[in-house]
């Protein structure tokens, strides 16, 4: 356990402690925003098909109330845009899918949420990775100036072997939080084309009242 622990110690002594935990910092951060993205549309996508056939039933029905207390009982993007189509039900049909519109602008944001970040960190690690290898180039060719030309070319391969280090950490982080970044995007995608998909059913479904 102690090798262990001492080989990490290492690693991020020789790759540059500055780059390396701030490497490592972004990536704890990424950590909390797949974590909690994941939860969330495992939550909001959770039974959404039930509870919407169960809110079409209540409207088909006439038991309007019904309808309102279900989408705030389980309220999720879909439910949201319906609860606002169901409260402006006796307005034309182009103010009721306004109505819904609104509801859908204010939704999207929820879904976006922390994804800017996300990428942000995604782009930023291995450049963080390269800067850490250029000021550890830097250093290895100081060194060898101030050592002369002797054993320069062992001096070198050492010092570059060191400032690659945060290069590989950088494209070791960045690459599984680009493809969690790329995934999850797809995911909002999805949901905002469903909620356009239900915004016209429930429109269609209210004209129909």
């Amino acid at each position: 356990m102690n090798i262990f622990n001492n080989s990490i110690i290492k690693f991020f002594i020789d790759g540059g402690p500055v780059i390396m935990l701030s490497i490592l910092s972004a990536s704890f951060i990424a950590v909390y925003i797949i974590v909690e993205r994941l939860l969330y549309f495992k939550k909001i996508s959770k039974n959404d098909e039930k509870i919407i056939e169960r809110i079409s039933s209540a409207i088909r029905n006439n038991h309007y109330d019904e309808a309102i207390t279900i989408c705030e009982t389980v309220p999720t993007p879909v439910t949201n845009l319906m609860k606002a189509g169901i409260k402006n039900r006796n307005y034309t049909e182009q103010q009721i899918y306004d109505a819904i519109k609104d509801a859908a602008n204010m939704e999207i944001p929820k879904l976006e949420k922390n994804l800017n970040m996300l990428g942000t960190i995604a782009s930023i690690a291995p450049l963080l990775g390269l800067l850490g290898t250029v000021i550890g180039n830097m250093e290895a060719f100081g060194l060898i100036g101030s050592k002369g030309a002797l054993g320069s070319m062992e001096v070198l391969a050492g010092g570059i072997a060191k400032a690659l280090i945060t290069t590989a950490f950088g494209l070791s982080i960045a690459i599984p939080i680009t493809i969690f970044y790329n995934y999850l995007s797809n995911r909002v995608n999805n949901f905002i084309l469903t909620l356009e998909i239900k915004a016209n059913e429930l429109v269609l479904l209210l004209n129909k009242k």
